[in-house]
């Protein structure tokens, strides 16, 4: 259907029109093959069982992650099984592996795809810059997309809470003529609130800008900004940390998140309500230029890039480790730690 966000008209798919019984009988002959248990992986895999598909994981044995879908109740050699098996068994191979990882296995999963099958990403990067990785789809198979707005976690904790994330969809490639019922039929299975269409180049330009900016990226940055400052001034960690991130996550944005920022600023007090309305445009104009280098940047094909050359060295998690311990042990992270600790839920 056709829904107006603010005033522009956008292609959307909803459960009601597309429901739960209609995907399985679109899928009902296929079988699913998650190709990757990392981070959407399991996500995507047990909600799609959950669902009533015919789904199968297909992983390197002896690795943490076989170990975590066995834990997880997938069985070896029924519904958990080699890569490359995997790969023969299913019809549509949702290729969820990181970045890196399919490059790495890009040959092997080029072999099974065999005429009429379907290639399925979570993720544009891999098509986009086909350049840079060498992943360049048969021509007599579906290519498509399902990413779901938010980390594989939430996609299954929403998913058993009965509730939902929003995803896009793309077709990237139609060679069965029903690509489009395939990929709403997965992204209903994954358990998405809603569906918006998009197209590969779309969602990796707008997922790298999101993750290196409000989402992820930028969001650490004001943290750290606004915490150095308040501890400069002579306020203690609890505060601090308080007034910058516990009030933000535990209070304000939920309420973001049910009504709306406007509304969030009726239900505050006046003085807050003042503040806020008179520095949110001056916090925009200053952040502004660095998003738009941050969106050349994506354009451009520096960030994919930088991706897949340190992501692919072999020192790659020993020195993501050291970075993420930077983070983690820092003072607002610590002072962090002990406030979650407080909380009355645990205790």
């Amino acid at each position: 259907m056709k829904l107006k966000f603010g005033s522009v008209e956008e292609n959307v798919v909803t459960r009601e029109e597309f429901p739960l019984e209609k995907a399985r009988e679109v899928l009902k002959d296929e079988v699913i093959a998650v190709l990757g248990y990392g981070v959407q992986g399991p996500g995507q895999a047990l909600n799609l069982k959950d669902n009533g598909f015919n789904v199968i994981v297909g992983q390197r044995k002896g690795s943490k992650t076989w170990d975590k879908a066995i834990a997880d109740g997938w069985v070896p050699g029924e519904t958990l099984f080699e890569l490359e098996e995997a790969c023969e068994r299913g019809t549509i191979l949702q290729f969820l592996l990181s970045d890196a990882g399919q490059i790495a296995l890009w040959p092997t999963v080029k072999k099974y795809l065999t005429p009429g099958k379907a290639l399925y990403f979570s993720h544009g990067f891999g098509i986009t810059y086909k350049e840079k990785t060498g992943i360049i789809p048969p021509a007599d198979v579906d290519v498509i997309l399902v990413a779901p707005k938010g980390s594989g976690t939430s996609l299954r904790r929403m998913f058993v809470e009965g509730r939902g994330l929003n995803s896009s969809f793309a077709i990237y490639q139609d060679a069965t003529g029903k690509a489009k019922d395939r990929v709403i039929a997965l992204g209903i299975g994954v358990g998405s609130g809603y569906l918006f269409e998009t197209d590969f180049y779309r969602e990796v330009t707008s997922d790298l800008t999101g993750e290196r900016g409000t989402l992820m990226g930028a969001i650490q940055g004001i943290f750290a900004a606004q915490y150095e400052v308040l501890r400069a001034n002579g306020h203690s960690p609890s505060e601090a940390f308080n007034e910058t991130v516990e009030e933000l996550t535990q209070s304000l944005m939920p309420l973001v998140a049910e009504n709306g920022m406007d509304w969030m600023y009726a239900n505050c007090s006046t003085t807050a309500q003042r503040g806020a309305l008179d520095w949110w445009k001056p916090f925009r104009d200053a952040t502004k230029p660095v998003f738009e280098e941050l969106y050349n940047s994506v354009k451009s094909g520096k960030e994919a890039q930088k991706s897949i050359d340190s992501n692919s060295k072999p020192d790659y998690r020993e020195k993501l480790e050291a970075e993420l311990k930077e983070l983690r042990e820092s003072e607002m992270w610590q002072a962090g730690a002990t406030v979650r600790k407080l909380r009355p839920e645990n205790n």
